[in-house]
Order: C-alpha cells, then sequence, then structure tokens
C-alpha cells in the first residue's frame, strides 16, 4: 500500500486544490477501499459554489463526493465481510446504531449521522477511503464501476417510491428531469407503475427520461402542465423549484401522495384547498435506509439503466471540471469523477 493518496479538497468557494494526504488506516470494523468511481451530485456543485446548504457549512477543508464505488484493498481486524479484492458500492451515510431512529430502522435521521461529503466529514473526491464494512455492499460484475457509485442516487429513487407506495397500476408524474428525476422515472416503473409522466425545460432530458421507460413527457417551457389533463396518483417532486412543486400539486389525484426529494428554495407555495379537499399526503424524504439491496438487483437485472446517465468523466485532477460542467453545456446529465 503507498503511504500518500492524490485529494481534491474543497477549500472555500470555487476553492479546490488537489494534494497529497496519509492514506488512512481502517478502524476494527472498516475496510479501506480503492476508490474506483465517484459520482457528482447537486449538491457537490452547491458546495462549491455557496460554501453550504442550510444548516451544514463548510468551515474547513473539505473532501466532497459521496457517489463512490471501488475495491477493498485492506480489513481491519474485526472486519470480515469482504475478501480483498471484492468490488463494493459504498452507501456513504453512517449512522450511530444506537439512537431511538436508529433502532427504528430510520438511520437515514439519526442524528449523529456521518455522512460523506457533508461537513465536517470528508468524502470520496481521493484515492481511498474507509468505511464501515456493512455499509460496502458487493456488487456483481454486470455493474459497472460507474454504475457502482450511481447507486446512491438510485437509492434516493428507490427510498421515494417506498415513500409514495407506487404499485402496480400507478400513475406518476415526476417534475425534473435530472438525474434524480431519471433514476425516479426507472424505478418508478419497476415497482410497476402503468404511466409515469415526466416533466422539465430541458428537451434533451426529456428524451432521455423517454428512452428510460417514461410513458409521456411534457415540455413546461412549451406547455402547461395545468393543461396536460394528467391527474397522477404519485408525484415524486424531483426539480427543486418552488413554483414547479407548487403547480404539480395541484394535479395529484384525490387520496394521493407527494415526495418532495428537490431541495431548492427552502419553502414552496402549497395549495392548501387542494391538499385539504383531495386528502393529499405530503411528506419531504431524506437519503435513504436499507435501499442497497434494492437498488443493486434492480440495476443489476436490467430494469435500471445508471450507465445511460453518464455524460461526462473526470480525474482526479479535474474535479472543477466535473463540478462546473452542467452550467456551461446542457447536455449534461451526470459527471463522474474517476479515481
Amino acid at each position: 500500500m503507498p503511504a500518500t493518496m492524490k485529494v481534491a479538497v474543497l477549500y472555500g468557494i470555487h476553492d479546490i486544490r488537489v494534494e497529497e494526504r496519509p492514506v488512512p488506516e481502517p478502524a476494527p470494523d472498516e475496510v479501506l477501499i480503492r476508490v474506483a468511481s465517484v459520482g457528482t451530485c447537486g449538491s457537490d456543485v452547491h458546495y462549491y459554489e455557496h460554501g453550504r446548504i442550510g444548516d451544514f457549512v463548510v468551515e474547513q477543508p473539505l473532501v466532497l463526493g459521496h457517489e463512490p464505488s471501488g475495491m477493498v484493498v485492506a480489513r481491519g481486524k474485526d472486519a470480515r465481510r469482504h475478501e480483498i479484492g471484492a468490488r463494493v458500492a459504498l452507501e456513504p451515510g453512517v449512522p450511530c446504531s444506537v439512537c431511538g431512529e436508529c433502532k427504528a430502522g430510520r438511520y437515514n435521521l439519526c442524528p449523529r449521522m456521518r455522512f460523506f461529503g457533508t461537513p465536517p466529514i470528508d468524502g470520496a473526491f481521493c484515492e481511498y477511503v474507509v468505511l464501515r464494512e456493512d455499509f460496502a455492499h458487493p456488487v456483481p460484475d454486470a455493474l459497472s464501476d460507474d454504475a457502482a457509485g450511481l447507486l446512491e442516487p438510485l437509492s434516493v429513487g428507490v427510498w421515494a417510491s417506498r415513500k409514495s407506495r407506487v404499485a402496480p397500476g400507478s400513475r406518476v408524474l415526476i417534475t425534473g428531469a435530472g438525474p434524480i428525476g431519471l433514476v425516479a422515472t426507472q424505478t418508478a416503473r419497476a415497482f410497476g407503475a402503468s404511466e409515469v409522466v415526466v416533466t422539465d425545460v430541458n428537451p434533451r432530458r426529456l428524451q432521455v427520461a423517454e428512452e428510460l421507460g417514461a410513458t409521456a413527457t411534457i415540455d413546461v417551457s412549451r406547455e402547461s402542465l395545468a393543461d396536460a389533463g394528467f391527474e397522477p396518483d404519485v408525484l415524486l417532486e424531483c426539480s427543486g423549484v418552488p413554483a414547479a412543486a407548487g403547480q404539480a400539486i395541484r394535479t395529484v389525484a384525490r387520496a394521493g401522495r407527494v415526495v418532495l426529494i428537490g431541495m431548492g428554495g427552502d419553502e414552496i407555495p402549497l395549495p392548501l384547498a387542494h391538499v385539504q379537499n383531495f386528502e393529499l399526503e405530503v411528506t419531504g424524504t431524506f437519503r435513504y435506509a436499507n435501499t442497497w439491496p434494492t437498488a443493486i438487483a434492480l440495476a443489476a437485472g436490467g430494469e435500471v439503466d445508471l450507465d445511460r446517465l453518464v455524460t461526462h468523466r473526470f480525474g482526479l485532477d479535474e474535479v472543477e471540471q466535473a463540478l462546473t460542467i452542467a452550467g456551461k453545456d446542457d447536455s449534461v446529465i451526470k459527471a463522474v469523477v474517476r479515481a
């Protein structure tokens, strides 16, 4: 094993520096993983552009990146789940496992969660990371390194479909055809939805949504959602645009379910009369819990195509380019960093 590794570090807004750091040592219950691929996320971009997301503020140098895959190269003295050389997808949030939320199975709500790339916890834009062994999930050879990393956003889609109780025959509206909207599209179809309508203002992304299973798409820069006449049972709001969320909620059918996924403004205009009169369930979603086995099965079985999302690839020396390319090229869906 080398003594040092290359790391891309965020020092402040628009300030990423590549430097050498010691390769970390795994704790007794951890494995050391050689990072293969890391997807870039809108939250990474937000930290780069603004230095914070809500209450999470970058106050010291931080390594971003929370969508990684890699290979186990060393084990702590008590770690036995993985053989050396095993390919794994990394679930990037490790909870305390003893609080009330963890014991209730809602470990995504653990107040002591240590989540990659969220201040002050370093992420995976580096060559090696350590992780508690039970949060490193073996992946089959059918999945590429890129796809294995993108099991993380797929888990967001799995969690959203579970929370909204998507089932055979469901009619689903998905607002926003970014990476999360596109995995939500595929997940909803895999869960049995008979109709999945996707909205966006980017025709290229809407075309990809159709390729990945959307039964219809609406370019809301050209056509009003209200005029489209689609009345969904389920709304998966992935755009994070407050106005779009408010308009979409107004289309949901009686006793429908609304899951707010996209993170945009702090508040949305809630059409309260519609929510009350139609007895809608409106809920937020925060990350995921116990989703990796399902996500792996969907991707390995071909029901979800994660490689189709990858449009751009960069090296560790190019993390800054990876985080800014979407603002320069509207063909970008998902940029990944190859370590």
